[in-house]
């Protein structure tokens, strides 16, 4: 039996699953230093640091390499956009009360393979409602086996574990309900016109700001608990956007070049998934069918539907009540309930 929308695949191995467990919470002290924007020479920042200008220069271009943008010329080396390393003590302070209350672990690490994988890692040992952040996040990973790409202390990424005490296909709709957490936390920090992509996708005028990965695991009939892994686009260089090949968007783009604090967003969306978390555990994806209806992006448009088992287009029209598309075609109507396939369109 398919599930709607979740990819149930096994976790997949760190790339070093030391580093995954023992990820140092704290900006290396290069960044820290060049974190305000101010531009700082070579020989400052290697006197600074107590190492070779060649050290420094070895370290820049690591960064460099990893997608992060570091401008240099005759004063020095600087970061175009200023960075803001995330601080757990910060963010559950911008909790509402509830929220504060309800969760359990909440984490950043400055560096993991994947914060899905982490929590898949641990998923045992955790309280219910527990969140990890991670400020570079090297092994991350999208639907049907994709790389989440992000440079370091840019973007947000995070995974919250969920425990359900039905089985999965009770969780059926689950990546959509946790789209529209997504898209009314982004629009309580001033951004608005998003809207979500069937299954995961969260778009405006259809480029990806962001994107959703829902990982099971437990008893297939239950208890069984559900990994929501959530990467929303902060800032996204120039360079990034050619290595992702596809139109996307930004926070930076859509507020007028201001992003909004990474700190306060990562609250914002704490709560908002909180308060879906616990609707959904209680009714399912019927409290969420009319939220959907106002934000489904393929909705009476015409779509290219690719997947194992062949390709075919049609007119999209809505989801059903577990949350699975319908697309509308000359044979009559076909129901998609897996998230195995590719939905574009045209």
């Amino acid at each position: 039996m398919s599930n709607a929308h979740l990819d149930t695949s096994e976790s997949r191995s760190p790339a070093n699953e030391k580093q995954g467990r023992t990820a140092d919470s704290d900006m290396p002290r290069m960044l820290g230093l060049l974190a305000s924007g101010d531009a700082l020479t070579g020989p400052d920042l290697a006197s600074k640091l107590g190492i070779s200008r060649a050290a420094v220069w070895k370290q820049i271009e690591t960064w460099r390499s990893a997608g992060l943008e570091i401008d240099s010329g005759v004063h020095g080396y600087r970061l175009p956009h200023r960075l803001e390393p995330l601080h757990a003590d910060r963010i559950r302070a911008g909790l509402p009360t509830g929220a504060r209350r309800r969760i359990g672990v909440l984490e950043n690490h400055w560096r993991l393979d994947s914060t899905s994988s982490e929590l898949a890692r641990r998923a045992a040992d955790l309280p219910d409602l527990s969140f990890v952040f991670a400020d570079w996040q090297q092994a991350g990973r999208g639907r049907r086996g994709r790389q989440w790409l992000s440079p370091p202390a840019t973007n947000l990424q995070f995974s919250c574990l969920k425990r359900f005490a039905s089985g999965y296909a009770a969780l059926c709709g689950l990546s959509l309900a946790a789209g529209i957490a997504a898209a009314q936390a982004l629009e309580d920090c001033g951004v608005r016109g998003i809207a979500l992509k069937w299954p995961n996708d969260l778009v405006h005028d259809d480029a990806k700001l962001g994107g959703i990965l829902v990982e099971l695991g437990g008893e297939f009939m239950g208890p069984c608990h559900a990994i929501i892994g959530i990467g929303i686009n902060v800032h996204l260089s120039d360079t990034v956007r050619a290595a992702l090949g596809r139109p996307c968007a930004d926070l930076t783009s859509l507020l007028g070049g201001m992003a909004p604090s990474r700190n306060a967003l990562a609250a914002a969306l704490i709560a908002r998934l909180v308060d879906a978390l616990d609707a959904f555990d209680a009714a399912g994806f019927a409290a969420f069918t009319h939220a959907w209806a106002g934000r489904d992006a393929l909705a009476g448009r015409r779509v290219r539907v690719e997947g194992a088992h062949g390709t075919f287009d049609g007119i999209a029209a809505n989801v059903d009540a577990r949350g699975a598309l319908q697309v509308r075609t000359d044979e009559g109507m076909r129901v998609i309930d897996s998230a195995e396939v590719t939905v574009r369109p045209e």
